[in-house]
């Protein structure tokens, strides 16, 4: 994908897109192999408490190791996260907001929203890796 001009990201691109109509309309489907492409959110097509499917990207020439990106827009941030949002996609290109853990050990959900966006090309995108529906407030 990265080493040749190519517009068709047509893999990635379409599960993305999957996943952020799931995340948008947040209703349950027609019950499927635990897949990134999976029809509904949550465990069950009865469960209606999650509206995010985080993913990790890796790039190719990753080596295996996944994308990170800063958890804030301030410059002088160290701090990154690997766990990501799909926002919005346009054709290859996808928006993703970055999740970090949830600190809050009363809370029972994994992840909390961040401010943080970035666009990737998603030709460059050579894996995703879904990680468990959950739900994540301020989305």
């Amino acid at each position: 994908m990265c080493n040749n001009i190519s517009d068709d990201c047509k893999c990635i691109s379409e599960i993305l897109s999957i996943i952020n109509i799931l995340q948008q309309n947040a209703e349950c489907g027609d019950s499927c192999l635990d897949t990134c492409d999976r029809g509904f959110l949550g465990c069950s097509v009865s469960s209606i408490s999650c509206n995010t499917r985080p993913v990790m990207l890796y790039t190719c020439g990753s080596n295996g190791v996944p994308l990170n990106m800063p958890i804030s827009k301030s410059p002088t941030e160290t701090s990154t996260s690997t766990i990501f949002r799909v926002e919005k996609i346009d054709g290859c290109c996808a928006t993703f907001r970055v999740l970090i853990p949830n600190t809050d050990t009363t809370e029972t959900y994994p992840y909390e929203a961040t401010n943080s966006f970035f666009t990737v090309n998603l030709n460059c995108v050579c894996i995703l890796r879904c990680l468990q529906d959950t739900y994540v407030e301020c989305v």
